[in-house]
C-alpha cells in the first residue's frame, strides 16, 4: 500500500505540474465558464422566471459545467501520455495502470476545485448569496467532487481510447450538451415534452439539485419530492459511473499498445 500511495501521489504531483506549465489551457477553463456566467446572469437572467434570484438559480450549474472543461483537458493530457512515449517508459517500471490513471484524475480533482472557487467568487460578486451552514458547505462540495471525479473518470477513458489530441479535445462538446439540458440553466418543466424526459433522467440534474439545494435551500428539480431523495439519486448516479468508468479506463490502459 505504501508503494501504491508513493506512486499515486508522484503522479499526481506530475499532473498539476503539467497543468502549471500549460496556462492557456488553465486560464480557458476559468474564463469560459466565467463568460457563461455573466452572459446568462446579465443577458438572458432578466427574461427567465425560475421562481428565484437567477444568479442562485443558475450559479450551481455553471460551476459543473466548469468542472466538465477541466476533464476535457484531462483527456488531451491522458492522450499525449499514450501517444507520446511516456507510458512506454512507465510500462517498463512496476507502476499499475491504475495508479498512472489515477494521477491524472486526483490532479484534475484539485485543478477543478481551484476553476470552482474563481466561479463562486464571480458569482458572489453578483449578487449570489448562499444560505448554507457550515455541513451543508461541506456536503455541496462533496457532491461537487464526486461529480468531478466521474466525469474525469469518463475524460480519461476517453483519452486511453482514442488516437490523436483533436479526439480527445472533441470530449468537451460532450461535456457542455448535458448540463445545457438538464435543470441547470431553466427548469425541466419548461423544455418540449420529448426533452423533458431526457432531462429528468440523466446524470446533471440530481446534482445540480442537490447543490442548489444545500446551498440555497431551493429544490426545483424533476419530480423531486425532498432534497434526501435528489441528493441519493445523485450519489448513485456518480458513483455508479465513476466505477464503472474507472474500471474501463484500467482495462482499456492495459489493452492499448
Amino acid at each position: 500500500m505504501s508503494h501504491v500511495l508513493s506512486d499515486v501521489s508522484t503522479m499526481t504531483t506530475r499532473g498539476l505540474r503539467l497543468v502549471s506549465r500549460d496556462a492557456d489551457a488553465m486560464i480557458t477553463a476559468v474564463v469560459l465558464p466565467v463568460i457563461i456566467l455573466l452572459m446568462f446572469v446579465l443577458v438572458f437572467g432578466g427574461a427567465l422566471d425560475t421562481g428565484t434570484e437567477y444568479i442562485n438559480y443558475v450559479t450551481p450549474g455553471v460551476i459543473l459545467l466548469a468542472a466538465g472543461f477541466g476533464a476535457a483537458n484531462t483527456a488531451m493530457a491522458v492522450e499525449r501520455d499514450m501517444s507520446g512515449g511516456m507510458v512506454d517508459r512507465l510500462r517498463s517500471m512496476p507502476v499499475s495502470s491504475w495508479t498512472v490513471l489515477s494521477g491524472h484524475v486526483v490532479a484534475s480533482l484539485v485543478k477543478n476545485l481551484a476553476t470552482t472557487a474563481v466561479v463562486f467568487g464571480v458569482s458572489i460578486l453578483l449578487g449570489f448569496r448562499p444560505q448554507a451552514t457550515a455541513l451543508e458547505w461541506l456536503a455541496a462540495v462533496g457532491m461537487i467532487l464526486l461529480w468531478v471525479g466521474w466525469i474525469t473518470w469518463l475524460a480519461t477513458l476517453v483519452g486511453v481510447l482514442v488516437r490523436s489530441p483533436d479526439a480527445a479535445g472533441g470530449f468537451s462538446f460532450f461535456v457542455m450538451f448535458l448540463p445545457y439540458v438538464s435543470s441547470a440553466f431553466v427548469p425541466v418543466d419548461t423544455l418540449p415534452g420529448w426533452l423533458r424526459g431526457f432531462a429528468e433522467h440523466q446524470p446533471v440534474t440530481p446534482v445540480i439539485e442537490t447543490v442548489r439545494g444545500l446551498l440555497t435551500g431551493n429544490v426545483a428539480g424533476a419530480g423531486a419530492a425532498d432534497l434526501g431523495g435528489v441528493a441519493a439519486l445523485a450519489i448513485t448516479w456518480c458513483v455508479g459511473l465513476g466505477l464503472t468508468f474507472a474500471v474501463a479506463a484500467g482495462v482499456a490502459f492495459r489493452a492499448r499498445r
